[in-house]
């Protein structure tokens, strides 16, 4: 564990981990480049707009709420509710999967402690699920 007081999960210490609004911005550019050009993310590529500049806004300010940092997301878009945010896209295990392999392909340029990255995937594995919208 890095020097913190709190363990990730708890109040804001993911948040922290993450460099805070800055650092998961980085974060959520580095994913969605990886999903621009790794084969096995074509098919969740094609379901976002061409400019993904609104993806990128949605996706850092919901990561901020989700790793105890403030409810970016709810103060521009309303609430969210993940499976009825996807319920529109057909989302399977090999798109949650592809979906999870973006994520790793952009922590690896973080400068995140490799727990704070170990268990940051762990964790996102679970919103990744939750938006399934079929086996």
């Amino acid at each position: 564990m890095t020097d913190q007081t709190l363990a990730y999960g708890e109040g804001d210490a993911s948040y922290r981990a993450a460099g805070q609004e800055e650092g998961i911005r980085q974060l959520v550019d580095t994913f969605y480049d990886a999903m621009s050009v790794l084969p096995e993310a074509a098919m969740i590529r094609a379901m976002h707009q061409d400019d993904l500049t609104e993806s990128r806004d949605k996706l850092t300010r919901f990561l901020c709420g989700w790793l105890g940092g403030p409810k970016l997301y709810s103060a521009k878009y309303g609430p969210i509710n993940i499976p009825a945010a996807h319920r529109h896209l057909s989302i399977g295990p090999a798109e949650r999967d592809a979906w999870l392999a973006c994520m790793r392909e952009g922590l690896k340029s973080q400068p995140y402690a490799d727990d704070f990255k170990t268990y940051l995937l762990t964790e996102l594995w679970k919103p990744a699920e939750r938006s399934r919208t079929h086996d």
